[in-house]
């Protein structure tokens, strides 16, 4: 059975991102190493917004140890990003995030990404347990 095409039914939370003037390359279209900081932008504003994440003092903090991004469709500016995840595994230490990345009106993404925390403590950087804040945020955005 072949798979089911990614929708936006597949994605639990959204952030409205608007693309700027300056995230246009020279070939007019968004540049690559932009959808990575709209990766970067719809994960850490969940974990701020339903996880209570403080970034310059949460002791326990996610670093990004995998990305990977396959990219589907074009986005340009002044286009507004619906960047959409849902989390694929929680694990003791760890967090797999899947995103996608939506133009207005689309139901099927420009881009789909994979993103992946390890949390960490802030000052020693050893591996720590998922602070369960962060926990009990990502628990309703976990697919089967």
């Amino acid at each position: 059975m072949p798979d089911q095409p990614i929708t936006r039914d597949d994605f639990k939370y959204f952030k409205q991102i608007p693309t700027r003037w300056i995230d246009n390359d020279t070939y007019g279209h968004v540049n690559n190493v932009v959808y990575y900081s709209f990766f970067d932008t719809v994960v850490n504003t969940h974990l701020i917004e339903k996880a209570g994440l403080e970034p310059m003092r949460s002791q326990e903090i996610g670093l990004v140890v995998e990305t990977t991004c396959k990219f589907m469709a074009e986005i340009t500016y002044p286009q507004c990003v619906h960047a959409g995840i849902a989390v694929e595994k929680i694990g003791n230490s760890s967090v797999i995030y899947k995103i996608g990345l939506f133009v207005e009106g689309a139901n099927t993404p420009a881009a789909l990404g994979k993103f992946v925390h390890v949390y960490v403590d802030r000052d020693s950087h050893k591996t720590v347990l998922l602070p369960d804040r962060v926990r009990l945020a990502l628990g309703p955005l976990l697919i089967s």
